[in-house]
């Protein structure tokens, strides 16, 4: 089985690869966004890098998207490894993306890490889901995203593990770069991942 610090470095490998291919994202009224990775949406970056781990690697060829909870089919992880019976790793997987395609401040984005309310979805309340949940095998957070000048995602994350250290067993931190991507803003970033054991702490 994969261990998280290699599915760390690898998911880095995989964005920079997959960028380096200039794909172009569309917006929902047909715009076209300037090329690179980072102006895909979070469920097709997840997508797109899943599909180039599988060229990387064939440890990653069994895996699955948006596979429903147990007990709870309105809740989905966003990234299972392995087999259905018995997952290597459950995922689930947030982008902190600071600004959009035009270089202006996406000013929400921090909700979808740090909310405490689970309608938002955000990287806290996956570990909540994670933790009391019925699926098998070994469980992680992951959050990808870019660093700006004056704006990187240290803060961000460091809020996080404070928030999430109250509210479960949350593992060591494990980091991976990237840089020299292809998009005029989003030119460099990391993924950090934690794994979560046991039950939500009361």
């Amino acid at each position: 089985m994969i261990n998280l610090p290699q599915l760390v470095a690898d998911f880095a490998t995989a964005l920079r690869e997959t960028d380096a291919r200039r794909p172009q994202a569309v917006s929902s009224t047909g715009r076209a966004y300037q090329p690179g990775i980072g102006p895909h949406t979070e469920q097709h970056t997840i997508r797109l890098v899943a599909e180039e781990l599988v060229a990387l690697d064939p440890a990653y060829q069994e895996y699955c998207l948006d596979v429903p909870y147990p007990g709870a089919s309105r809740q989905r992880c966003d990234w299972c490894l392995g087999s259905p019976s018995a997952w290597d790793w459950a995922i689930e997987a947030k982008m902190l993306r600071l600004f959009g395609d035009n270089g202006k401040p996406n000013d929400n984005m921090l909700t979808r890490v740090l909310s405490p309310y689970p309608k938002h979805r955000s990287a806290l309340t996956d570990c909540d889901k994670l933790a009391s949940s019925a699926l098998p095998g070994r469980k992680a957070v992951l959050i990808f995203g870019y660093d700006y000048d004056g704006w990187e995602m240290d803060p961000a994350v460091v809020a996080f593990e404070a928030l999430a250290h109250r509210r479960v067993d949350l593992g060591d931190r494990h980091t991976a770069t990237y840089d020299r991507l292809v998009h005029p803003v989003h030119q460099r970033g990391r993924v950090f991942a934690w794994e979560i054991a046991g039950c939500p702490i009361d």
